[in-house]
């Protein structure tokens, strides 16, 4: 029993401690050149506007993390390769690197992507547009600013007086 109390009173402090670089993966399973492409596609995915974009917000870190920690071997390196293939594509559809090309280019190379009659092309895609998704969604900017996420929702307040109506009305 004592060991769940002290559990329970250290878990603030441990989770508080939580920063990028304690979350960041161990293992880096991507180039800094994949990492910096992966970070544009997610960018050109949502892009930053009036609020920060997913390049501002690390999503491409916690795309990342998220293939790292949770794929298996395979699938890593069938992530690898539709980043690696998406450069190549972006090279002979506009003759450059998909980072050197404008938003106009590199947005229609993701819709390409997603549309192609190429299995892996469209799973690549898909996968890197839901987790850039999920990852912008549940990142802290976004939960604290724009859906103004509490940790315990529901407050109760103990003492509210109750109108006088509401009395009548059960009796």
């Amino acid at each position: 029993m004592a060991g769940v109390v002290g559990g329970l009173i250290s878990l603030p402090a441990w989770a508080n401690g939580w920063t990028s670089e304690t979350v960041r993966s161990t293992q880096q399973f991507l180039s800094s050149s994949q990492d910096d492409l992966l970070a544009i596609i997610a960018e050109t995915i949502i892009p930053a506007t009036d609020t920060p974009g997913a390049k501002a917000l690390n999503v491409h870190q916690f795309i990342q993390k998220i293939v790292t920690d949770c794929l298996d071997k395979p699938a890593q390196e069938t992530f690898r390769k539709g980043l690696d293939a998406t450069d190549e594509l972006a090279k002979k559809t506009f003759g450059k690197p998909f980072g050197e090309g404008d938003v106009a280019q590199r947005t229609a190379l993701l819709t390409q992507l997603s549309q192609s009659a190429d299995p892996t092309q469209k799973d690549f895609y898909g996968l890197v547009k839901g987790l850039t998704i999920r990852g912008y969604l549940n990142s802290e900017y976004v939960m604290t600013n724009l859906t103004h996420y509490q940790m315990i929702p529901g407050h109760y307040y103990g003492c509210v007086p109750v109108p006088a109506k509401a009395v009548s009305q059960t009796k």
